[in-house]
């Protein structure tokens, strides 16, 4: 049974198709509460940053109850994406890299799943991003009959700090990060394939996101906690396959966190594929490549997706 009930979502994003829209649900991931979650002075709330009434901005922050919010298409093909949206884990947005791409995949049958993940930092446990993702892929694979999807196809796709958040889980899927709650923890949390936009992956201080890294590991890591958390170091011939792409000029989150990875996934002997764009900046999306050859990438994701036998 589905963990949760299902509740409908308030506001919707302009820019989603009808079909994409079609029996939104928004499911609790813990029947009984987080494990490691902080308690914060002020309540679990949505703020709308963006000042043109035509145009939505929002963050979700003091995130205490993590849940997904599925986006069903009008004919699934039985493909799922599990999206984890950036906010240099101060926040999760919830526009710019989820409402307004799930068309983009649902249309082409993919059933996506947003999910909205603890932060770490301020007594938050630093692995609940990773529970949170571990706890996600599980409840999908474990439903999978539910909403006509094929276990052996569920992916992730991360952007920015989420991408550290999918790059974690795709290379820490097997980690005992929380006790088991239910039958479904029994399952793998492993993505059968792995995107990444513009991720944060590493923790070097010479090439990371600062912020990121400060609420992730604090000002003064550890060597230790440095390489645990670079996710290029966590690389094993066991890492799903990947898709990266990334903008040259990427001011936020250089260049070199995805060149980290795809090396780090060519020497371990997995496949992979990444593209460098010339220009986008950090956290293009689609709204911020109109116009750009970036704006191409859910299409050149989808070829890919299906080139790996991922689409049917």
């Amino acid at each position: 049974m589905l963990v949760g009930a299902a509740t409908a979502l308030a506001a919707l994003s302009a820019t989603a198709s009808a079909a994409s829209l079609e029996n939104l649900q928004e499911l609790t991931l813990w029947p009984k509460g987080p494990p490691g979650s902080a308690s914060f002075p002020m309540p679990q709330q949505v703020l709308e940053r963006s000042k043109d009434p035509a145009i939505k901005d929002r963050a979700l922050l003091a995130i205490t109850q993590p849940s997904l919010l599925v986006y069903r298409p009008a004919k699934p093909n039985g493909t799922a994406l599990l999206v984890t949206p950036g906010g240099a884990y101060q926040r999760v947005v919830l526009d710019k890299e989820a409402d307004e791409i799930a068309p983009r995949f649902t249309d082409a049958g993919v059933t996506v799943f947003r999910l909205a993940y603890r932060l770490p930092g301020k007594a938050q446990a630093t692995d609940a991003p990773l529970m949170d993702a571990q706890r996600a892929l599980r409840l999908i694979r474990a439903n999978a009959a539910d909403w006509g999807l094929d276990p052996a196809r569920i992916g992730v796709l991360g952007f920015s700090a989420g991408g550290h958040v999918a790059s974690q889980l795709a290379t820490g899927y097997e980690r005992k990060v929380y006790e088991p709650v239910d039958a479904a923890d029994q399952l793998s949390a492993r993505p059968d394939f792995l995107a990444l936009g513009y991720p944060v992956i590493t923790m070097d201080e010479r090439f990371t996101h600062a912020i990121s890294r400060q609420e992730l590991i604090g000002d003064t890591p550890s060597p230790e906690t440095i390489a645990a958390y670079s996710t290029e170091r966590q690389v094993t011939a066991a890492t799903p396959q990947a898709f990266i792409f990334h903008a040259n000029d990427d001011a936020d989150v250089p260049v070199a966190n995805s060149l980290a990875f795809y090396d780090a996934l060519r020497k371990a002997g997995v496949p992979a594929e990444l593209h460098i764009f010339r220009q986008g900046g950090h956290g293009f999306s689609l709204r911020f490549a109109a116009g750009l050859p970036a704006a191409q990438w859910p299409d050149l994701l989808l070829a890919w997706m299906n080139s790996i036998k991922m689409l049917p």
